[in-house]
C-alpha cells in the first residue's frame, strides 16, 4: 500500500461515500479525516477507518503544503483539486 499522508488523494471503499475521491486533511490513531469541498466540507471532515480507504498514489502538494503549515485552505480549492478524479471516474 502507497504511503498515506496529509493532502494524499484516497478512494473510499466502503459506507454511503464510497465510490469517490477524497483528501486527508488529518490522520490520527487509525483514522483519517477526509473531505472532497462538496459534500463534505472542511469545517466538518468524515473521520474514516483507514482499511477503507485506498491510496491513488497522488498528493495534491499545494494542499498539503497548506495544512502542514497552517495557511487558510478553501472547500473550493479542494473540490476542484478532486473535479479531475471524481468527473472521470478512476477506479484505484
Amino acid at each position: 500500500m502507497d504511503e498515506i499522508s496529509v493532502g494524499c488523494v484516497v478512494y473510499s471503499l466502503s459506507g454511503r461515500d464510497s465510490g469517490r475521491y477524497y483528501v486527508i486533511v488529518k490522520l490520527e490513531d487509525g483514522y483519517a479525516y477526509i473531505v472532497d469541498g462538496n459534500l463534505r466540507k472542511l469545517k466538518n471532515p468524515k473521520k474514516k477507518n483507514m482499511k477503507h480507504l485506498r491510496s491513488s498514489g497522488r498528493v495534491l502538494t499545494t494542499i498539503a503544503d497548506k495544512f502542514n503549515t497552517g495557511k487558510k485552505v478553501f472547500d473550493t480549492e479542494v473540490n476542484s483539486a478532486l473535479r479531475e478524479f471524481n468527473d472521470k471516474g478512476m477506479e484505484v
